[in-house]
This record gives structure tokens, sequence and C-alpha cells, in this order.
């Protein structure tokens, strides 16, 4: 709801004399104390009851134009339409006529019908005429044209269901390290990059979420924009670090064999911390703002995204085998991030919004490398090495690596000797 507070502004004189001053003084005392309209009285009393509206492609949507109190003159309310091919008003300009003694508590509706015309987004904001009675600067509309509710519905319960494949996919990998005992065949470096990257997604996410001075910076530079940032962002980014650690917990308990983190792997996170450090002390010196400190943190995920599953893949190669490399976690990365592109498919399609989908490169083209990755991970433990899963290689001895060789060769014709001495 508007305000309904109402402020009395007089028109300013320009003399020096101060007889002048106390009768401009008393003619605004005069009429604070009548309650009678000025030119600039009212401000932000006219506002709509939606602000987001989703409608279908030819439906239409009756909606209100709120009125508090009435002018001493005629007011044209006109929509001003982003995308008249998207949507349309009618009537486009609501005529608000005068009154020869206003009321300035009377609520009065105006009916304005909304029709889809075609999918996609639009924004819609107010112009009135003649100017300093009302402000609507701050008033306007996000309309949503969609060719079926059905898929909007279908494209939000993906959303839950990818959310939910991403989030228990870190799991997989803790359980398996639990039941070997070992985190053999699982990269540090890998690890490492994915602590750092959540770490960074989760003070991107909290900061947006939670500092109402970084919101309001975020705000000043898109006035009519959406906290990117939600709940489950928040929640997602701050369960996949406390997993992650979870998982490098494990490394110092369980057997790890040689493995560390490479000397690559360190230079990486060294560049990465020297950003973090440099951007945090330029925002605390004022030099720069901490809605673009978070900015770059988040660059620093899209980095890391990129390059983190890089690694395990070469370990994988160079070992000749996927054993310590939870599989259950691929497939739920897996379907995650099929579901997260189809959403964006779905989308474009039911809003007519290909321009974004295709123009939203980081985003497509991170989903679609990790498909690529985790298409290669299956391969890798499926097909490339897939008989290397049930063989001890030199050097080993795990417990689940010598089930896995006794079971087999038990079922051969040769009876199973045991591990070589």
């Amino acid at each position: 709801m508007a305000r309904s507070t109402v402020s009395f502004r007089g028109a300013a004189g320009s003399s020096t004399s101060h007889r002048l001053s106390t009768s401009f003084l008393h003619i605004v005392t005069t009429m604070l104390f009548l309650g009678l309209p000025s030119a600039h009285s009212q401000l932000e009393k006219l506002y709509t009851d939606v602000t987001d509206l989703k409608i279908l492609v030819d439906e239409t949507y009756l909606m209100k134009l709120v009125q508090i109190g009435q002018y001493n003159t005629t007011l044209e309310v006109a929509a001003q339409i982003q995308h008249p091919d998207i949507v349309q008003f009618v009537p486009q300009t609501v005529t608000i006529p005068g009154s020869a003694e206003p009321n300035t508590t009377v609520n009065i509706t105006h009916d304005i019908c909304v029709l889809g015309k075609s999918p996609g987004h639009s924004e819609v904001t107010f112009n009135v005429t003649p100017s300093g009675f009302v402000n609507m600067d701050e008033v306007f509309l996000r309309i949503t044209v969609m060719y079926s509710h059905a898929i909007s519905v279908i494209s939000y319960i993906m959303g839950w269901i990818y959310f939910a494949a991403w989030s228990v996919s870190f799991y997989p990998q803790i359980y398996i390290n639990f039941k070997r005992k070992s985190v053999v065949g699982l990269n540090f470096d890998f690890l490492a990059l994915n602590i750092m990257g959540f770490t960074m997604y989760s003070l991107f996410n909290c900061g947006l979420y939670f500092s109402k001075e970084i919101q309001t910076e975020y705000f000043s530079r898109h006035p009519r924009g959406l906290n990117p940032v939600q709940l489950n962002d928040v929640f997602f980014s701050l369960h996949a670090a406390f997993a992650t650690l979870i998982t490098i917990a494990q490394c110092f308990i369980y057997e790890r064999d040689e493995q560390r983190v490479s000397n690559t792997g360190r230079g990486i996170l060294a560049l990465f911390t020297v950003i973090v450090i440099v951007t945090a002390g330029l925002g605390f010196g004022g030099v720069l703002k901490w809605l673009d400190f978070l900015y770059y943190c988040s660059y620093i995920k899209l980095c890391i995204t990129l390059i983190k599953y890089v690694p395990q893949a070469y370990m994988n190669y160079k070992r000749k085998s996927t054993v310590g490399w939870s599989i259950g976690n691929i497939f739920l990365d897996f379907v995650g991030g099929f579901l997260s592109i189809l959403q964006m498919v779905l989308n474009a399609y039911n809003y007519n919004d290909w321009v974004s989908f295709f123009g939203d490169a980081t985003k497509f083209g991170l989903g679609l490398f990790s498909l690529v990755f985790d298409v290669f991970f299956m391969l890798q433990h499926y097909v490339f090495y897939r008989e290397a899963r049930y063989i001890l290689l030199p050097g080993r001895s795990s417990c689940e690596d010598l089930e896995e060789t006794s079971e087999d060769q038990q079922t051969s014709d040769t009876p199973y000797q045991g591990p070589p001495a």
C-alpha cells in the first residue's frame, strides 16, 4: 500500500522582505490548518493494486489504479509500456477529474484492462500531467506474458528438483570415504578449489541477502530490479561449503597415501586469495563499493567452476581408475545440471525470451561445461576404466578394493589366492 501521508509545499518566493516572508509562512500555516490541496500536495497517492503480474497470451486481467484523496484539478495518468507488442492497456490513459472541494481521504479505484498480446516481459511506468500533483516515479509494474501456466509450474518444480539434487550430491562422496576409511582416489586440488569457490559463492549470497547497505547499493544501480539472491541460494551455498569441509576433514582422518594439493593448485588458490585481499582492502578503504567486491567473489566462483573438474579427470586418467571417486556424486550433479538447462529452455520458450537464453552465456556455458565433464566421468567409470574398478592397483591396500577383487575373482574359474605378497 502506498503511504497516505499528505505533504504540503508552497510556491517559492524570491523576495527578501521580512513582511513577505511572514505572509508566506502565514499562508502555509493556514493551508495546513484548513487541509486545502496545493500544487504539490497528495504526493504518492496513486498506485496499482499489483506490481508483478503473470498472464497468458490473449488473456485479460482487470487491474486497479487506486486513488487516495481528490485533487483540485483534472489529472491525466498515462501508462508508459516498455513493449507495446507484448502487453496492452485499455484504457492506456486514465482521466481523474478535479474537485472544487477535494476530499483528502476518499478512496477511488479506476479499472484498467491488461491484455497479453505476445509472450515476453515488459515493464510499465506511469506519467501524470499536469506535473507536480502526484509523484509516481516509484510506481511500476513487471508484466510477464506466457504461453502456458503448466510450463511455468513444471519449470518451478524442476527448479526445486535440481536444487535438491545438487544439495544431496555431496554426500555419496562423504559416504564412500567413510565406508572405505580412505580418500585415496579423491583429488585434493578439486577439494581445495571447491571450498574456495563455495566460500566465495556464500559471501556473495549472504552479502546480497542480509546486508541492507549492499541491497541499497544494488537497487540504486537497478531501481526496478529484484534481488537476485533468494533464501534457497543462501542455504545451498552455505550447505555446499559445509559438506566440502566435512570431506576435507575426512582427508585428515582417513588413509590418503601421498596425496596433497599440487603446486599448480596452490598457485591458483594464492592468486584468488590475493584478489580477495586486495579488493577487500579497497572496500574497507572506500575505494571500491562492497557490491563490487561481491561481484569479484562471484567471478572467482565462475572461474573455479570452469577448472575444478580438470584435476580429478586427469588423476583418473593417470591412475587408469575411478576407485575412490564417487559416481553417485556425478549422477546427481548431472541430473541437477540437465534440469537447470532444461528449465532455461522451457522458460525461453514460454516467455519467448531466447535472447536472454543465449545472452546469458555464463550460466548456460557453465551448465553445459559441467554436463560435459559429468558425461566424461561416467565414461571413465563405466567404459574406459571399467575393469580397473575390480583390480588391486599397485601400492593400494584399501579394504574396498580387496573385497571387490575377491568377489570378482571368486566368480571366475580360478580360485582367489589373495593379494600379492
